[in-house]
């Protein structure tokens, strides 16, 4: 199994949420959350607004965590053929845009970052992180969990 801690940026303005269109080398581009992989020995807090300024172009602040959320994505539903079983374990926050200017990831697999309305977000493909981070946000659960995601159709791992 392969594991990666992750920082996710939940940024809602005027019923807007920030995303960001990831597009691999190989396979469909989805929307997803700003955010990435925590680097060895850094705080997911700091990695959070290292991951808005790299992908987006833009200056950030966390305003408050929302939660955690763990998933494991079976090796057959990975997009890397043959490779094994995934753990991903989210740090979602609470942020807000405090300058910069959006723009596509340099050199990233980012293409461009969009403010989008909270209601048409459901008629993307996305990941399932999107829906994650949008429930956390709008029902600020004392746990800081939410039930899975189901994945499937527009929803994505």
């Amino acid at each position: 199994m392969s594991f990666r801690l992750a920082a996710y940026a939940v940024c809602i303005e005027g019923g807007r949420v920030l995303l960001a269109r990831h597009v691999p080398p190989k396979g469909e581009s989805t929307w997803t959350l700003p955010g990435g992989r925590v680097e060895h020995a850094e705080d997911p807090f700091d990695a959070v607004i290292r991951e808005v300024a790299e992908e987006t172009g833009c200056d950030a602040v966390v305003e408050r965590l929302l939660g955690v959320d763990s998933r494991v994505i079976p090796a057959a539903e990975r997009a890397i053929p043959g490779g094994p079983e995934h753990q991903n374990v989210g740090v979602f926050y609470q942020v807000r845009i405090t300058g910069g200017q959006l723009r596509p990831e340099p050199n990233g697999e980012i293409a461009e970052s969009v403010w989008t309305p909270i209601p048409d977000v459901a008629r993307l493909r996305r990941s399932s992180l999107v829906d994650v981070g949008l429930a956390l946000a709008q029902t600020l659960p004392a746990t800081g969990h939410v039930a899975a995601v189901p994945v499937g159709g527009l929803i994505q791992h």
